[in-house]
């Protein structure tokens, strides 16, 4: 027995449930109570496999199927739990969902394997409330320092310290964690590229470099009606220069450039004051790490000259700074295959969100399939999966994770 598409399609009914905003989406920041309730569903399915649970310092959850050869390091799948505030139902639940749906077709099927097999989801992976995002499995990876990531300050003024223990979740095991044997996971797209050329699965090459920065810019707030125009210092006029020059910038450099000012804050926020500050964030991605620094480079000469033009300040600080990430050729190759044999046609993509599969392939040989978004929507209720296509990925996903682990004759 393999895949059954109706206990992946339950289980991720159920963890909708959790944090459902009543639109279709789902909202269970990390470290809320929703995330907190999202936790306890999902390491209950994974004691119901007789799955071995740990949690580390920083959150993140693993369960580990045994393997019958004592030593062997773990073949690990999953993702993460949390979602953006206007989130959909499949980012990243798929991954962690479909590894234990992989793990009861296992079961079913009465298939031990050689290496452990493991099922993880990893804490704080969007990084919309605590800043960078895959703050958990860069902290497994030991990329961040334990103490930096539970001083992290989230958006609302909560530190990722305090609300890890406050709702339950700060376990024992150390971090940075054991290394895999290799590392497999199985998304949605996010975009609309699969969908466009008519394609079931990626083999995903590797995941762009990300840049996250925050922009203070300080001006001088003043009466909107007895100010002239030619003597304003307006922290407004410059960040809106931002947007529009991000924009420009980024759109000039071609695919596959990427840029987004998706936060804009102005103080005092009222209709007839000149704005004192404006606190924007910039978040730029490329797939080519010399290119997004000449981006970068080409924004903050932009920013600073609109800023100067003003006399307005700029202060910079990084949120997420991540290289450009190959995956490992061999497990593209695997992946490719095993969809092929399966009669897919298979696209090579590289990835344009970041995944906590970047940050584990600091560890191990790592990977990732796709499968297609509806309209290349996500972040948004109406994010879609068709279920043939979860189907499809989940058995590619079985099959690559059971080549990996090893199956033992029976």
């Amino acid at each position: 027995m393999t895949i059954v598409v109706d206990r992946l399609l339950a289980d991720l009914e159920a963890l909708a449930a959790v944090g459902d905003t009543g639109d279709g989406g789902n909202c269970r920041l990390a470290l809320t109570d929703e995330d907190a309730g999202g936790r306890e569903l999902v390491t209950g399915w994974m004691r119901e496999l007789g799955l071995d649970v740990r949690v580390d310092r920083i959150g993140n959850v693993v369960g580990t199927r045994a393997g019958t050869e004592p030593g062997l390091a773990e073949v690990m799948t999953g993702s993460h739990i949390d979602t953006v505030r206007t989130g959909g139902r499949y980012d990243g639940t798929l991954g962690v969902l479909a590894g234990l749906e992989v793990c009861r077709a296992l079961d079913d099927a009465g298939i031990r394997t050689r290496h452990p097999l493991a099922v993880a989801f990893f804490t704080d992976e969007e990084g919309s409330r605590f800043a960078p995002d895959m703050l958990g499995s860069l902290v497994y990876a030991g990329g961040l320092d334990l103490e930096g990531a539970l001083g992290a300050v989230g958006i609302d003024g909560a530190l990722l310290g305090d609300e890890l223990e406050r709702i339950g979740w700060a376990g024992d095991a150390a971090v940075p964690g054991p290394a895999p044997h290799a590392y497999v996971e199985l998304h949605i797209e996010q975009g609309p590229v699969l969908e466009e050329a008519g394609r079931v699965i990626g083999a995903v090459t590797g995941v762009q470099g990300i840049l996250w920065q925050e922009l203070v810019l300080t001006g001088q707030s003043n009466h909107a009606g007895t100010t002239p125009m030619r003597l304003r210092h307006d922290a407004g006029l410059v960040a809106a220069a931002t947007v529009t020059e991000v924009r420009r910038i980024v759109a000039s450099a071609g695919e596959p450039a990427v840029g987004t000012v998706g936060r804009l804050r102005l103080h005092p926020d009222l209709t007839n004051v000149v704005a004192a500050t404006a606190t924007l964030t910039i978040d730029l991605r490329h797939t080519d790490a010399a290119e997004l620094a000449g981006l970068e480079a080409a924004i903050t000469a932009a920013v600073d000259a609109a800023a100067e033009a003003e006399g307005v300040t700029v202060d910079r600080r990084d949120l997420a700074r991540f290289e450009p990430v190959v995956f490992d050729p061999a497990i593209i190759d695997l992946v490719e295959r095993v969809a092929t044999e399966y009669g897919h046609d298979v696209l090579r993509m590289p990835s344009g969100a970041g995944h906590d599969a970047q940050m584990i392939a600091r560890l191990c040989p790592a990977g990732m399939v796709f499968v297609p978004s509806v309209r290349g929507i996500s972040h948004n209720p109406a994010e879609h999966t068709d279920p043939a296509d979860l189907e499809a990925g989940a058995r590619v996903l079985h099959d690559v994770l059971l080549e990996l682990a090893g199956a033992v004759p029976s």
